[in-house]
């Protein structure tokens, strides 16, 4: 029995309740709701234009919605700025890789670790006994998630130099280090070759299984949702179409009419 299955009857870990988002007077988002139970890797799939990348921005803290509220093990999110978002254990990966191009990749992975850090410029600039013993744990987490993901033959390489599926899985690195509870994974598959996605998709679930973590993921590569996801949520001009197991997803009329494509298109 999977964690989703175990948690199944117990309070979410998120709570995405009645979210709109209006831009200037058009509707992204309208009115959406959903659970994410922990342990779930839960699969956000819809068109262009259906408000996926809005929500996701929502649960990051990077949009403000304009009505409705999101829940994080009871307590809603909005009233923090994104750049207080890791601490409560939400990480993400963006579609567009987002790392500092001019740093090692171990250093990258580095920055993702400052949100469970408490160290001040004071301290560090004294170099207190307790910055230093920090320090050490910091450097030893880098050096297991970069052996977790392959990456230590690159660890002192320049990030900008490395393949787009390479620095994928930096990105990745990075947000792992800040330990999250919540992994938020944004169009992963995107640029990757067949056989990238294959071993994408096993990456993810042991992800979930071996460091316990929820995921989320927004991903164009229906394949890789329905063969990983425990639960989809479709979306469709800003409003849920349908959600339920893979399998009931994939036979929903409105979903094949809106999205996979109808059999006689």
């Amino acid at each position: 029995m999977t964690q989703a299955q175990l948690a199944q009857g117990t309070s979410p870990l998120l709570a995405v309740r009645d979210v709109s988002v209006v831009f200037g007077g058009i509707v992204a988002l309208n009115g959406v709701s959903f659970d994410m139970h922990k342990g779930q890797i839960l699969g956000l799939i819809g068109p262009n234009g259906a408000g996926k990348t809005t929500l996701f921005n929502c649960l990051s803290r990077l949009y403000q919605p304009s009505s409705g509220d999101i829940l994080m093990e009871g307590a809603s999110i909005l009233t923090r700025p994104p750049h207080r978002i890791a601490e409560i254990g939400i990480g993400r990966t963006f579609q567009n890789v987002a790392l500092f191009p001019n740093l090692s990749v171990m250093d990258n992975v580095r920055v993702g670790t400052h949100a469970r850090t408490s160290s001040d410029i004071v301290s560090d600039s004294l170099r207190l006994a307790w910055i230093r013993r920090s320090e050490t744990s910091v450097n030893k987490k880098v050096h297991e998630i970069l052996a977790y993901l392959d990456l230590e033959d690159v660890a002192h390489t320049t990030v900008s130099g490395l393949p787009f599926g390479t620095q994928k899985r930096v990105e990745l690195a990075r947000a792992l280090a800040a330990d999250p509870k919540i992994l938020l994974l944004d169009e992963p598959a995107g640029g990757l070759n067949h056989e990238e996605v294959y071993v994408l998709g096993d990456l993810i679930r042991k992800i979930r299984d071996e460091r316990h973590m929820t995921v989320l993921l927004v991903e164009h590569h229906m394949g890789l949702v329905m063969s990983i996801a425990d639960h989809v949520v479709a979306l469709n001009f800003g409003k849920k179409l349908a959600e339920g197991t893979p399998a009931q997803v994939q036979v929903d009329p409105d979903v094949i009419k809106a999205y996979l494509g109808s059999k006689d298109q």
